[in-house]
């Protein structure tokens, strides 16, 4: 009798591994997000939502007689701005304030992989995005008294406009090499994209060197994307700026992956 207490076999327990592992590890990170705006969304909303309605009331009462065209480009622009608001300045100064706070040091420890840790980001902002989007959307129809031309393909680019603009941020707060700076460089550089891409206005209307440079910054593929998509639906115009934003947001996967650490340095 002395051995009968641990004679019983004890149950094997199953550890996922590949996909499987991958979808778990994915999908806890990313409650854990949800977890962490959870009590907070109504604010997040308004943050996401004030300026660009604020600059849509601005323009529809300053601005007489716009064409079509010209409400579109208003529109799509302002979309775009929501996203970069929460996106790369809200999700950047997030994500150096975890850095800071040493949350990843938590992370770390644990088996994970952090490309998964990323997603698990992006998907909190596309989250945090997604109710401003829809709320900018009808609100800015109702407002210049228009009907967008709303697609099956508009969630599509709307995802990519995130995960291109997404990335910026992301890869600022990790390399944050502290809060206050990484705060500063966030507000200035939504700025700068906003204003040197074609976002509020076309590549036309922008100097010539200015074109230049917006050629290297995802928001003039998501902002040319975002306007045809809404005037003429699916084009190959809407795919290829789709391909390079894809390839923008490729590319900071493989950037936060390989050359950003999880520690502070100290």
């Amino acid at each position: 009798m002395r051995g009968s207490v641990n004679s019983a076999p004890q149950a094997a327990i199953a550890v996922p591994t590949g996909w499987g592992r991958w979808w778990t590890e994915l999908s806890i990170l990313v409650r854990i997000q949800f977890a962490t705006i959870r009590n907070s969304w109504v604010w997040i909303i308004v943050m996401a939502t004030l300026i660009p309605m604020t600059t849509i009331i601005f323009m529809r009462f300053f601005i007489t007689d716009p064409s079509y065209e010209n409400i579109v480009q208003i529109l799509a622009g302002n979309l775009l701005f929501g996203i970069i608001v929460m996106g790369l300045n809200g999700l950047g100064q997030e994500i150096s304030f975890q850095k800071h706070q040493e949350h990843f040091t938590f992370y770390a420890s644990l088996p994970i992989s952090k490309i998964n840790f990323v997603l698990a980001n992006m998907i909190r902002g596309l989250m945090s995005t997604v109710p401003s989007f829809v709320i900018l959307l009808f609100l800015g129809q109702w407002m210049f008294d228009v009907r967008l031309h709303v697609t099956p393909a508009l969630p599509l680019v709307a995802l990519l406009c995130l995960t291109s603009v997404v990335g910026v941020g992301i890869i600022l707060g990790f390399w944050s090499p502290s809060h206050q700076l990484t705060n500063i460089l966030c507000q200035a550089l939504m700025m700068l994209i906003t204003f040197l891409s074609p976002v509020m206005v076309t590549a036309d209307q922008l100097p010539t060197v200015v074109q230049w440079i917006s050629y290297a910054l995802p928001t003039t593929y998501a902002a040319d994307a975002m306007r045809q998509v809404l005037l003429h639906g699916w084009t190959t115009g809407v795919m290829l700026d789709c391909l390079v934003m894809l390839a923008f947001s490729v590319l900071s996967l493989f950037i936060v992956g390989k050359l950003v650490s999880w520690r502070v340095n100290r």
